[in-house]
């Protein structure tokens, strides 16, 4: 059995993972209706939040830090898991830059008339309901939250933490 595969799963994990997914798929018509406005003033309100809370977030990750120190986290996860006040920053200026990105939801790719005249557009929707599992990327947790809300989708994660739990999610 190698490192990937799951030898038992706790079922209040996979409830809650149930639980986010069933309201990730109830958000998301409403994701997907937003205009490029209304997602772009999410994506820098998500940003000055960050900042706001920069703190507090550097504060907890130390508190996770210290418990991945304890449990023997390898270097290299350990330092993709660390947040300072540099790279909350740089996180926040991720969000600004998707708000600056085209909303690429209706956007028309590609398309071509028939001899019939019927016309044929390869248009660009929402994905719908994304899912990722990953560990130790809280940075991976904002850019995905932030693309998939530009793309007009909903997002849930299953972040492994390896007893790391206090950074806010």
């Amino acid at each position: 059995m190698d490192a990937l595969t799951p030898t038992s799963v706790d079922p209040s994990l996979s409830a809650a993972v149930l639980e986010a997914a069933r309201a990730a798929k109830d958000a998301q018509p409403a994701l997907a209706r937003l205009h490029r406005g209304a997602k772009d003033q999410v994506l820098l309100a998500m940003a000055e939040a960050l900042v706001a809370r920069a703190d507090e977030i550097v504060a907890a990750n130390a508190r996770d830090l210290a418990s991945a120190d304890a449990a023997g986290m390898a270097a290299g996860l350990r330092d993709r898991l660390a947040l300072d006040p540099q790279r909350v920053a740089s996180i926040a200026q991720q969000l600004r830059d998707a708000a600056s990105l085209p909303d690429p939801v209706g956007e028309v790719v590609r398309g071509s008339v028939l001899d019939n005249g019927l016309e044929l557009r390869e248009v660009r929707v929402p994905m719908g309901v994304i899912g990722m599992v990953y560990e130790a990327r809280p940075n991976v947790t904002v850019d995905a939250a932030g693309l998939a809300l530009k793309a007009g989708s909903a997002w849930c994660c299953a972040a492994v933490r390896r007893r790391c739990t206090r950074t806010p999610r």
